[in-house]
């Protein structure tokens, strides 16, 4: 198997992770503050990128890789989390997932102001395809939207988009999973101390289904889809296999239906099929 198909196939592992992010999120926000949620999953996870650190005796990555990783954690570790956390008050899990199919287009165009990438010009055509026919889904399915909430997920994309194109360039020198680790230890003096902060009162009014979810986030979408995404980004490109976001918002809305109930509709199948082939064709042409 070429690097580009291993590329593709991690990258799609992490997309499926990545896709239960919003509603866990959704479930856990009901009993946590938003700002509590962001820093203690990102503390957990830190925990245990420090325990894979030192089992397998990884050596510090060098000064030059510090912005990088910087940015990369401000992006993914800090920003994405506490901005759709703080969406997910206003808006509902389904309407907040469409936003994500706007993450490709964000991805690829930090891929190539920082990562030096050049795709050739039919990606463009076919990843603002993409892009707006789920926006355009998002547009047309979204029932009691808020402005507030939805600034905030774009916020959450953009900031998203230049954590992914930072931390995949990163991944080039220090390695996938080695990224997603150094930066959540970067991050931990700083969300160690908030999650202390913001932590509340008590516990015991917490339900068994948010303390899943703050697993759920914590330990798949915080720290093992990382794992992957950064792999698949490396091996088959930033912009190209970014295109595979595309598939996020509906795999999501599928978790959202069964977790928390949301009326899926024939629509999303149809905007479904028009993300696969806009998908395969950027790959065609990154």
């Amino acid at each position: 198997m070429k690097d580009s198909s291993k590329g593709w196939l991690n990258g799609l592992i992490g997309v499926i992770i990545f896709a239960g992010s919003l509603p866990a999120t959704r479930v856990a926000v009901a009993d946590f503050d938003p700002f509590f949620l962001t820093s203690i999953r990102a503390a957990i996870a830190a925990l245990l990128a420090i325990f894979l650190l030192l089992i397998l005796k990884q050596p510090r990555p060098k000064r030059t890789d510090l912005p990088a990783l910087a940015i990369s954690a401000l992006g993914v570790v800090i920003g994405f989390p506490l901005l759709t956390a703080l969406a997910l008050q206003h808006v509902s899990s389904a309407h907040s997932i469409v936003f994500v199919g706007l993450l490709p287009l964000c991805t690829a165009l930090f891929a190539v102001l920082r990562a030096d990438e050049r795709p050739k010009p039919l990606f463009w055509v076919f990843s603002i395809l993409g892009a707006a026919f789920v926006a355009g889904y998002s547009a047309f399915g979204s029932r009691g939207a808020s402005l507030q909430g939805d600034l905030l997920m774009l916020a959450a994309v953009l900031v998203c988009g230049l954590g992914y194109a930072e931390g995949a360039r990163a991944a080039r020198t220090l390695g996938g999973w080695q990224v997603i680790c150094w930066a959540l230890l970067l991050s931990l003096p700083i969300m160690l101390p908030i999650a202390l902060w913001s932590m509340p009162e008590t516990l015991s009014n917490v339900s068994q289904a948010a303390w899943l979810a703050l697993g759920y986030v914590s330990i798949f979408s915080m720290f093992l889809g990382f794992v992957f995404w950064y792999r698949g980004l490396v091996q088959g490109g930033i912009a190209a296999v970014g295109q595979l976001q595309l598939f996020q918002p509906f795999i999501g809305l599928t978790f959202a239906a069964v977790l928390l109930h949301e009326s899926v509709s024939w629509t999303m199948f149809m905007v479904t099929l028009i993300a696969v082939i806009c998908v395969a064709g950027s790959k065609k042409y990154a």
